[in-house]
């Protein structure tokens, strides 16, 4: 049941790369206040099902999917010319640290944490492209399906100037083992390379390429003092992140070079697929090899 949970949500977010559903969100965006008890509704049935459903949980989860609704509808227009501004990237902010610091955990039971942060990231996924796809409609966002030849190079180009870097970089500070030949069989290998894709690779590109580095390029222009700036933040993302000790500096370098070369793919190319393409092989190659 757990999985099933998890399909649906992926398909809910696949389903808005088809241009009629996003032209359906567009055109109900006027109704973006309902989101948050509909998504409220989604995470109650989760926990119901991992059986550590209670109040509390479900209403810090609705006050987290009404916070970034309210800054968006409060404070800024529905659609139109004007730029980015700083109730948009608050709003992103507030979808994103929650999740990041694992707002709420002590109230979910060790076993369930893991099912529950992931419907959680699938319910701010969600929200967020019903707030910039649909009801501010900011051009740039690139959530659609590949539409040029480069959509599909770009990821191998750009992995085969990334991965020497930062395998090299990564062995020298320590942060990497020497490699190794894998040890699980192909079959383990492919289907890890979906579960990274659709877990990992691609709700990272939408929030820190689309949303972050998309609207920064919106505000302030794209160029390399954007990409680099977006390419920081990403790189801070991994300070909390294991298996060095915390702040994991070592991390935050190599995902700060990885996210300028995410950036740059996304930059280029004219689908964020493209960069969770990156992404997947980055993370498949680090899984399997070191």
């Amino acid at each position: 049941m757990q999985l099933s949970i998890l399909a649906f949500l992926l398909a809910a977010v696949l389903s808005l790369f088809i241009p009629a559903v996003q032209s359906r969100l567009r055109r109900i965006g006027k109704w973006i206040w309902a989101a948050p008890p509909l998504l409220t509704a989604v995470f109650a049935g989760a926990s119901a099902v991992a059986g550590v459903s209670s109040l509390p949980l479900l209403a810090l989860l609705l006050l987290y999917t009404l916070a970034p609704v309210a800054c968006i509808v409060g404070f800024t227009r529905r659609a139109g010319s004007e730029l980015p501004g700083v109730f948009d990237f608050a709003a992103i902010l507030l979808l994103w640290l929650p999740i990041e610091f694992g707002a709420g955990q002590t109230l979910i039971p060790r076993p369930a944490q893991g099912f529950l942060h992931s419907v959680a990231y699938a319910i701010a996924i969600l929200l967020g492209l019903a707030l910039f796809l649909g009801f501010r409609r900011f051009p740039g966002l690139k959530f659609n399906l590949p539409r040029a030849a480069r959509d599909f190079w770009l990821p191998l180009a750009g992995f085969a100037l990334l991965a020497p870097v930062l395998i090299v970089l990564g062995i020298a500070i320590g942060f990497l083992p020497y490699p190794h030949l894998p040890v699980q069989s192909g079959g383990r290998m492919a289907a890890a390379a979906g579960i990274i894709f659709a877990g990992t690779a691609l709700p990272e590109e939408i929030l820190f390429r689309a949303l972050i580095q998309n609207l920064l390029m919106q505000r302030f222009g794209a160029g390399p003092r954007t990409l680099l700036a977006a390419s920081v933040i990403f790189g801070c993302a991994h300070l909390d992140n294991g298996p060095q000790p915390l702040p994991n500096w070592r991390y935050a370098i190599l995902a700060t070079i990885a996210g300028w070369a995410y950036g740059k793919v996304f930059e280029k190319s004219s689908t964020v697929l493209s960069s969770a393409a990156l992404h997947t092989l980055v993370d498949w190659t680090k899984h399997f090899f070191f």
